[in-house]
């Protein structure tokens, strides 16, 4: 039974489990004109569903794995199996091939022993989907059975709906949680690896970054693996060059389009700016290795700066600044519009004029937002790949001149995991410990828009 047929028939019984038990609940309340039933109809309606679909929906992702142990020990268990390789990559090729065909997926096998495996997992197939179909009606079955004797006029269905609904909502925040969690051990865990091989020292405050996959992975060169290039590029495109453009063009556009701009023109420019949010980064790229980067070229050559690099910083930082312009005015605009319209009155009536309005009462008061959209913009800027890639290069170097070609932490990591290295060897580790710095160099800076937010709205409010 495939995926999509096993979630149709659990909301069907779901659906008519929910309209048996509405029905039985509207038959409570018609025989019970005189007594005050504890829950409205649809309470109970929804009490009997959940338990129809929530546990025959764990049942389901309970044995799907069981299922495929229970399949492949039937297949290994056949006369037809005795020939297969004890383990290794040569037997679950084969077992792969015969389940393939014999699910569908292909029409034919290529090697004689996986054929002579296909009837044993034809067989094993239908005989566990059979079980899998007969168990799930069952534990269907069970669920109704118990939501139906406890459908009485005084059970108190919406407690328990209410119960299930908050659970819900508790597993949706924990899974949140846990994924942050389970990224950030599985960095650590792969960063002390990598610190076991390479120094931190070495690492975090070396010059020099030219990591080699060839080399020996019993003993590195830690002076091979020095990443204050990538932190100073990420930081010198991402978090100043971008936000140079970013954040005076992003606070002027949502000033106008705030207080100034005519309600039509408002009407069109803000969900125009905001396009610019859904662009594809990889677009940014082009625009930015065809357009920008042979003009801040040719610019260089008329200001006489000789022999400049076709890839620049300037050209990603630019482009990436106008990328991220909608993060910074989209935040401002609506921080501005929250800021009361009685302080806005109040600073013009004691003669304050509208620009002084601005700078003295609004953007204060909405600081907090600024700031807020601000530290997003950096957090966006800093994980950006595609555009230093294009127009920046791969190349590490460790320069205040804007002209040069740099690159990212972002750019080494895709650098790094690409291509057949080895995951035992410093050389693809570096990119765990490169994520984990990033990691917490985005924490540390939340940290900080959080406590800036939070005193300033102390301030305000």
């Amino acid at each position: 039974m495939s995926a999509s047929t096993l979630i149709l028939l659990v909301l069907g019984l779901g659906l008519a489990g929910w309209l048996v038990a509405r029905s039985r609940a509207a038959m409570f309340r018609n025989a019970s004109e005189n007594r005050r039933i504890a829950s409205l109809p649809v309470y109970h309606a929804w009490y009997a569903a959940l338990w129809i679909v929530v546990p025959t929906l764990l049942f389901a992702l309970i044995w799907a794995p069981i299922s495929e142990q229970l399949i492949i020990q039937h297949v290994l268990a056949s006369p037809a199996a005795a020939d297969l390789p004890a383990f290794g990559m040569q037997r679950e090729t084969l077992l792969s091939e015969a389940r393939n065909v014999a699910t569908g997926a292909t029409s034919g096998v290529f090697n004689q022993e996986a054929a002579a495996l296909v009837e044993p997992f034809e067989e094993a197939l239908f005989r566990y989907r059979i079980v899998g179909f007969i168990v799930t009606l069952l534990v269907a079955a069970a669920g109704a059975a118990y939501a139906f004797l406890r459908l009485k006029p005084d059970f108190r269905a919406r407690t328990q709906v209410e119960r299930a609904v908050l659970s819900t909502l508790l597993l949706a925040s924990l899974v949140a949680i846990l994924t942050t969690l389970g990224i950030l051990v599985s960095l650590v865990f792969e960063t002390v690896r990598f610190f076991g091989m390479v120094s931190p020292i070495d690492f975090l405050f070396g010059t020099n970054w030219s990591p080699d996959p060839m080399s020996s992975a019993s003993n590195p060169d830690g002076s091979r693996y020095g990443a204050i290039p990538l932190f100073w590029g990420t930081l010198f495109i991402g978090a100043i060059i971008a936000m140079i453009v970013a954040i005076p063009l992003g606070m002027m556009s949502a000033i106008y389009l705030n207080q100034y701009a005519p309600p039509r023109v408002r009407t069109w420019v803000k969900p125009a700016l905001e396009i610019l949010a859904g662009v594809p980064t990889v677009v940014y790229g082009y625009f930015a290795a065809l357009t920008i980067a042979p003009a801040i070229r040719d610019m260089a050559l008329s200001l006489g700066v000789s022999n400049p690099s076709s890839e620049s910083a300037l050209a990603a930082g630019l482009v990436m600044g106008v990328m991220i312009i909608p993060f910074v005015s989209s935040m401002a605009d609506d921080s501005i519009a929250a800021v009361p319209q009685a302080m806005k009155d109040g600073s013009l009536a004691m003669g304050a004029t509208q620009n002084e309005t601005i700078k003295r009462v609004l953007v204060p008061a909405a600081l907090p937002g600024i700031v807020a959209g601000i530290m997003l913009a950096i957090s966006r800027a800093i994980g950006e790949t595609m555009i230093v890639v294009m127009a920046a290069s791969f190349a590490a170097n460790l320069s205040a001149n804007p002209l040069e070609a740099m690159t990212t932490v972002t750019v080494q990591i895709v650098a790094l995991l690409t291509g057949e290295g080895s995951f035992d060897h410093p050389a693809t580790l570096a990119a765990f410990a490169l994520g984990f710095v990033l990691f917490m160099v985005t924490l540390v800076l939340n940290i900080i828009a959080l406590r800036v937010v939070k005193r300033f709205r102390e301030a305000y409010e």
